[in-house]
């Protein structure tokens, strides 16, 4: 039997970025480069009704990590995300419900829908998510594993960079794949940072 939303219990679940990830691929050339943004914390708060549920995160622009310091410089540039001018990107979510895509899936999923800002520009996005269950870590706490996943176009954020080859060819695709492995842990004290998040959820509408 797998895991049921009504294990999660209502209330404060801060996101731990030492067991968390957000992750991105985009088309480069023929192949496709695959990056992560290591610097971030968020918070999920579970309502009674799950479907009430609210989540905020925030992340670190100039942590952008491609495995290829020279191209991390150029992308941190003010050519392309200009994180010295736009140093966090966030994420507030502003509805869930549930997803007629996987029903017979084991595990529950769901869309959040939420608004996506990056330089300033604020998009709505929606997450596929999935919730994996809920369990006791070995420090007394209680922890509960998501992940989630969505495509957004770059161009609606303001990031125009590209190179183009051979005729009408471009260096770099415009859609970018948004992976997330969360794991949250219940009341979120031990977390520094969720707290502000969750303040910058509520202030969006979240």
């Amino acid at each position: 039997m797998g895991p049921e939303v009504s294990d999660l219990e209502p209330g404060r679940w801060a996101i731990d970025p030492a067991h968390s990830e957000i992750t991105f691929t985009i088309r480069h050339l023929m192949t496709t480069v695959r990056g992560s943004f290591p610097d971030f914390h968020g918070e999920v708060v579970i309502g009674e009704d799950p479907l009430d549920s609210r989540a905020a995160a925030e992340i670190r622009m100039a942590s952008i990590d491609t495995r290829n310091p020279e191209r991390d410089e150029h992308v941190r540039s003010p050519e392309i995300l200009d994180v010295e001018a736009h140093p966090v990107m966030t994420f507030a979510a502003t509805g869930v419900e549930r997803a007629t895509i996987g029903r017979r899936a084991r595990t529950p999923r769901f869309h959040v829908d939420g608004d996506l800002t990056i330089k300033n520009i604020t998009r709505p996005v929606r997450l596929l998510t999935e919730f994996h269950g809920v369990g006791a870590d070995p420090w007394g706490g209680t922890r509960a594993g998501f992940t989630a996943t969505t495509a957004i176009s770059r161009r609606d954020f303001g990031i125009e960079f590209n190179v183009p080859f051979q005729g009408d060819k471009v260096m770099l695709g415009d859609e970018v794949t948004i992976a997330l492995e969360i794991q949250a842990v219940r009341t979120g004290a031990d977390v520094p940072g969720a707290e502000s998040a969750a303040r910058a959820g509520t202030e969006r509408g979240g």
